[in-house]
């Protein structure tokens, strides 16, 4: 359970306590939450030194999932990427045992006309800690999908679902308008691998989350009860709200009977749990 990003300044006050620098936010960070999706790296590698003072901070159970550099993903093909995504594999690879999955999140240009290529670059990393996110429309139309699953599948990696639906579905608010980055594109909640990865593109006003939250929660349950590891980041446009969600739904989670190691809470007590409101059927 997680969110995008750990160094937000925006979080000082509220997430982390006033006058927080920002050489403390990671450690303060790993005492709430137990996984970060590492966007840094989508920008830049960071140094060797640098991920390995990452995990120095960390307890054994925390875990880093990576985005692949947007040199990889995001200029052309992927196939000739292959080396530079071993060398990114390799610098990650300090991380050690606090490595989870490696995030590959494909632009919106990358159609299905560029199939051959995809399942080139993936038959490189079968078995390896992966995950693909695809957002051209048409790998969602029912026959791409079922081949891009099936390709997933017989690689064991991972399928990101990127849920968007409560910053589409719940506000015209210009506001929220504005700073929309993410797609439109349909949920398609599959499992691929032995690992799924939800990314959860929140409202900011928490009522409108909710529902979608409760659906999600009794979904990671069952996805737990098959011995699956999931992984839930938390998102948001405006990302000052992001840990509060992210915590909302560890509520949820408990609720039903969902064990959830971590050390703090924002601001309540360990008796002090969100009560699940009625489940819509979304799946």
């Amino acid at each position: 359970m997680g969110c995008a990003v750990w160094s937000y300044k925006g979080w000082v006050g509220s997430f982390y306590p006033p006058k927080t620098q920002p050489r403390d936010f990671l450690s303060l960070y790993a005492r709430r939450f137990n996984t970060v999706e590492g966007n840094t790296t989508f920008y830049a590698v960071p140094q060797a030194k640098t991920v390995s003072s990452w995990a120095e901070r960390m307890g054994k159970d925390f875990l880093f999932c990576p985005k692949l550099p947007k040199t990889i993903t995001h200029q052309g093909l992927l196939e000739p990427k292959i080396k530079e995504t071993e060398q990114f594999f390799q610098v990650m690879s300090d991380l050690k045992d606090n490595l989870g999955l490696v995030f590959a999140q494909l632009p919106p240009s990358y159609s299905p006309n560029y199939a051959t290529d995809l399942e080139a670059f993936l038959s490189h990393f079968r078995d390896r800690k992966l995950a693909l996110e695809v957002r051209h429309p048409q790998w969602f139309a029912p026959e791409n999908q079922e081949k891009l699953d099936y390709l997933l599948r017989d690689l064991n990696l991972t399928k990101v679902l990127l849920d968007t639906r409560p910053i589409y579905d719940c506000t015209d608010d210009p506001q929220i308008n504005s700073q929309r980055r993410k797609p439109k594109l349909p949920l398609q909640p599959v499992v691929t691998s032995d690992s799924v990865m939800v990314r959860f593109i929140s409202h900011p006003q928490a009522e409108l989350n909710q529902s979608y939250l409760a659906t999600w929660a009794t979904q990671v349950k069952a996805w737990l009860e098959q011995d699956l590891t999931v992984y839930f980041f938390v998102h948001c446009p405006i990302e000052d709200y992001s840990p509060q969600t992210a915590q909302d739904f560890m509520g949820l989670l408990e609720n039903l009977g969902v064990n959830i190691d971590r050390i703090d809470r924002l601001g309540t007590t360990n008796d002090e749990v969100t009560q699940a409101p009625t489940q819509l059927s979304l799946f």
